[in-house]
């Protein structure tokens, strides 16, 4: 899903909030978020793999998204806060019962599994 489908104002709500959390890192960074506020630093160790670039950029697109707020403190050296503003809270309580179906599902499958 490209970036454009989250600006659709035309496309299906589903849609549109899936565009917004698309990527493989924005769910994992909303549900460290929900913890409350993190440097950068934190965020990528917490979240092995995840590289520098790809942090910024998501970090980015959920700023311009509405779902992060970035604080930046005029200190030596810079600090730079992240926090969910109340728009990604709301996304990040939403997700909750998605979360719980997808948990529901994975135990499916390893039963499935386990029984053949």
């Amino acid at each position: 899903m490209t970036r454009s489908r989250a600006q659709d104002t035309s496309a299906c709500g589903v849609t549109a909030a899936i565009a917004v959390i698309d990527g493989k890192w924005k769910t994992d960074l909303l549900w460290l978020l929900e913890s409350g506020p993190h440097r950068p630093g934190e965020l990528r160790r917490r979240l092995t793999g995840l590289s520098e670039k790809v942090l910024t950029q998501a970090l980015r697109e959920m700023e311009a998204d509405g779902l992060v707020h970035r604080e930046t403190y005029d200190v030596l050296p810079l600090k730079t806060l992240y926090s969910l503003t109340p728009f990604g809270r709301e996304l990040s309580e939403l997700l909750e019962p998605l979360s719980d179906w997808g948990h529901r599902r994975m135990e499916r499958l390893a039963e499935a599994e386990s029984a053949s």
